[in-house]
């Protein structure tokens, strides 16, 4: 018998690690979307009420993938579809080697990226939708990654699976000619699942080590299928660059660390190498995008033997290149992080005030964090305590408020960071 938080525990490590081969393969047997997520739903439902009676598995994605695939029967026979259809699915019940093979797995994960990926879909809604059935997201995570309501991403996602069921369009990688036009939308797709771990905190590490562990997977999956394609490679050396400084993002009590405070010799040495050597390779073929280009900002800031020895200078040249390549808010935002490290923060203030001023990224905790900042450094406290309590007022996670509240107690001892945020904190 477990634990019941042990087994909580387990459980919401197996939904990130494991739903989207769940809901890949299902897909595959069924051709059914909604029926795919109802059974995977259902598989870890019955693991919560199972494991704590009879302990946690072994492999706990085969003890899923049988759950789930003995409920996509069951819901079959119940609604009594065709015969061909039937047997197709209770084949699993004989195939138990497919569950164990990764491999099958991963194929049927690249026909989902793929599928959701049709260029019939609108970008939004292709990442949106991949984001869903692959990693499992909510609707309210996904929103939040695009900076829309939930009513307005659950709109999004249920015209997406209308359009693939009603215009037919087949679950599989596409052929060679057809791969180009999709591989920008499959690498936002990979990018996206990459941040959404990433961007988790105390609480989540095995969580967020499973996101961007099986992003960077996928990733080096598509590299090999496209090995030609430089933007491919250049996801995957940002990724490797970023996770290599994963360990040190937060501290023992789950509190964010910023860039120039976290310790180097902790940075993961093989990622970064790894990281490096394929940019430099990816960058010879002449051959630039964004990708490459915040693979190369990210190399930077892991290069420098010291926070104090970064190229601002250099990394606010690439940021204006990047911007050409995606005009992006954003993206202005961080090169007036940099422009403010190379030239000073009043230069850089210029530049967060325009964006302020154009209302573009209203409701975003890091323009007014970022602001913050900038008047700190120019002593402004005044200024600079609003502006956290701004932040504080817009942050999602409880680390990032933690953090902004320390912020603000440095430049105003004593202030109140406001009753909803202290509330969160």
């Amino acid at each position: 018998m477990g634990r019941v938080t042990d087994v909580q525990a387990a459980v919401a490590v197996a939904f990130r690690s494991e739903w989207g081969q769940l809901v890949a393969t299902l897909i595959r047997l069924t051709g059914d979307w909604d029926l795919a997520e109802e059974c995977a739903q259902d598989s870890f439902t019955l693991a919560l009420q199972s494991w704590p009676q009879n302990g946690i598995p072994d492999r706990p994605g085969a003890w899923l993938m049988r759950a789930a695939r003995n409920r996509a029967v069951d819901v079959l026979r119940r609604q009594a579809i065709g015969a061909a259809k039937l047997k197709e699915v209770a084949a699993l019940q004989v195939a138990q080697a497919e569950v164990e093979d990764h491999g099958v797995l991963s194929d049927d994960q690249l026909r989902l990226i793929f599928t959701c990926c049709h260029p019939a879909l609108a970008f939004e809604s292709q990442v949106a939708l991949a984001l869903r059935t692959l990693a499992g997201l909510s609707t309210v995570e996904i929103a939040r990654a695009f900076l829309v309501s939930e009513q307005t991403m659950s709109r999004r996602l249920v015209r997406a699976k209308n359009k693939i069921r009603n215009a037919g369009i087949r679950y599989q990688v596409p052929g060679a000619a057809a791969l180009p036009e999709r591989t920008m939308a499959v690498l936002g797709v990979l990018y996206l699942l990459f941040n959404e771990g990433y961007s988790a905190t105390a609480g989540a590490d095995l969580i967020r080590h499973s996101l961007c562990g099986e992003a960077i997977r996928l990733t080096r999956v598509l590299a090999g299928l496209m090995p030609d394609e430089t933007e491919v490679a250049g996801l995957l050396a940002l990724m490797l660059l970023h996770d290599a400084r994963s360990a040190t993002r937060t501290d023992e009590t789950g509190g964010l660390v910023t860039l120039e405070e976290q310790d180097r010799t902790r940075w993961n040495a093989d990622r970064i190498a790894e990281g490096v050597a394929l940019l430099e390779t990816t960058l010879r073929r002449g051959r630039p995008g964004p990708y490459q280009i915040q693979a190369a900002i990210a190399a930077c800031h892991v290069r420098a033997p010291a926070a104090e020895e970064t190229d601002w200078a250099q990394i606010a040249a690439l940021y204006e290149q990047l911007a050409r390549w995606v005009p992006s808010p954003v993206v202005e935002l961080n090169r007036a992080v940099a422009v403010s490290m190379a030239d000073g923060p009043a230069a850089g203030l210029v530049l967060v005030d325009a964006l302020q001023a154009a209302g573009s990224l209203n409701g975003y905790h890091l323009l007014p964090a970022t602001r913050a900042e900038l008047l700190r450094r120019l002593d402004r406290p005044g200024e600079a305590a609003d502006a956290y309590r701004e932040a504080i007022s817009m942050a999602a996670t409880a680390a990032e408020q933690r953090h902004l509240v320390r912020r603000l107690e440095e430049v105003a001892p004593g202030a109140d960071p406001g009753r909803d945020a202290a509330e969160k904190v």
